[in-house]
């Protein structure tokens, strides 16, 4: 039993760098797509993909490193990711963030 257990926590270890090196190759080339973009909302659906990406990236490490430390971190970076995609889409929608016009 414990020659199959070490079995599989080496291959959960390979599979995980696996998906970092995964993750790392795909944030680069979001990367790319924010700068080249040919609009503003191919750039903003880069940011939110790479920010998803970083959000995978903390939960992988999360589990090779056998800690849960991660998880809060991988919360807060969702919650994060929200407000920026909403703030993204009003100033996509609007043109701008604050609506400074008085009534």
């Amino acid at each position: 039993m414990s020659a199959l257990q070490d079995n599989f926590e080496g291959i959960i270890q390979m599979i995980s760098i696996i998906c970092l090196i995964a993750l790392s190759v795909s944030i680069l080339l979001l990367i790319i797509r924010v700068m080249k973009g040919p609009s503003n909302a191919d750039r903003a659906v880069a940011l939110d993909a790479i920010g998803i990406n970083i959000m995978a990236f903390a939960a992988l490490l999360a589990i090779i490193l056998i800690t849960p430390n991660f998880n809060d971190i991988v919360l807060l970076i969702g919650i994060l990711l929200f407000i920026g995609t909403v703030a993204i889409a009003i100033y996509l929608e609007k043109g701008d963030l604050i609506d400074t016009e008085d009534d």
